[in-house]
C-alpha cells in the first residue's frame, strides 16, 4: 500500500493501536512530513512509505536525532 492513510486505517494493518501512532507523532519519533503530516482539513495522515523507510532505516524524529 502506499499514498496516505488516516490513523485508524493505519492502526488496522500496522499492529500499532491509535494511542501509539499519536504518541509517537506527539514526542516527535516520526518526522512530519516524512512519516505523517497534516491535511489541508486538519488531519493526521500516515506515509505508508514514510513508515516503512522509519522501519528500515530507524531514523527518529528531528527532536530525536543525536547531533
Amino acid at each position: 500500500m502506499k499514498g496516505y492513510v488516516t490513523i485508524r486505517k493505519f492502526s488496522e494493518f500496522s499492529g500499532y493501536t491509535e494511542d501509539a501512532i499519536r504518541a509517537k507523532i506527539k514526542r516527535g519519533a516520526w518526522m512530519e512530513n516524512r512519516v505523517w503530516r497534516k491535511a489541508p482539513d486538519g488531519r493526521i495522515l500516515i506515509s505508508v512509505e514514510g513508515f516503512e523507510s522509519w522501519v528500515e532505516t530507524g531514523l527518529m524524529g528531528a527532536r530525536r536525532q543525536k547531533p
